[in-house]
Formats: C-alpha cells, structure tokens, sequence
C-alpha cells in the first residue's frame, strides 16, 4: 500500500549514504536523483524512501510522534540493522528487544536528521 514516505534531510548527501548503506543487503541504491529530492529502493515499483531538501527552504527537521518502520525477517536481523545504524551514525533510541509481551520485537534509532526509525518483526 505504500508507494514511498518522504523524510527531510540536512544533508543530502550524507543521508543517502546512510540509507543506501543501512539497506544494502536489501539491494538498496538511489533509484532518482533530482538534486533535493532522491528515492532510495531496490527498484522502481516497490516502496521506497524520499530524501528531500525541504521545499520551504527551512532546517530539515523529524516530526514529534512520526516513525517510518522497516520490516525484518528474524530477531537476528532486527539487531544486525540496529548494529549497522549505530555504525552509520545513528543514535540510539531503545535497543532491540521484546516490545508488546510475544507480539512484537524491535529496536529504534535516530538518524542525523533526528528522524525516528524502527526495525521490527512480529512475534
């Protein structure tokens, strides 16, 4: 249902390296380029993530209570992405473990924008 979500960015360059390298195993890369906008995917077609300058020309900046939330296979991944965040200058923000009794398992961090990020998986 979601064709991409849209997150500001200070920096652009440093935020698609972080993106393109937090999700490399996934085959992510810079699908468009138009200099203060770029989607980060494996390919066009499936959801991505836009990197934008913002329009208004005003500091980048993450919403109070907006999340984007990226899916995983295992537990074990969850980690793997937390630990690469970390690595790519994330902060962190809680770290991987059981969240809602046996339902629900994640761990979150900040990328350098401030913008929430969640890795997850159900169960």
């Amino acid at each position: 249902m979601i064709g991409y979500v849209t997150i500001g960015a200070s920096n652009m360059e440093t935020a698609k390296e972080f993106y393109c390298g937090l999700f490399a195993d996934k085959g992510a890369k810079v699908i468009i380029d138009s200099g203060r906008i770029a989607f980060i995917g494996a390919k066009r077609g499936e959801p991505m993530l836009a990197l934008c300058e913002p329009y208004d020309k005003a500091a980048a900046s993450s919403g109070n209570g907006v999340m984007i939330a990226f899916p995983a296979e295992t537990k074990d991944e969850v980690s793997v992405l937390y630990n690469k965040a970390i690595a790519l200058g994330a902060k962190d923000d809680g770290g991987p473990g059981q969240r809602i009794e046996d339902r629900f398992y994640g761990a979150y961090v900040r990328d350098a924008d401030n913008n929430k990020l969640c890795f997850y998986v159900f169960g």
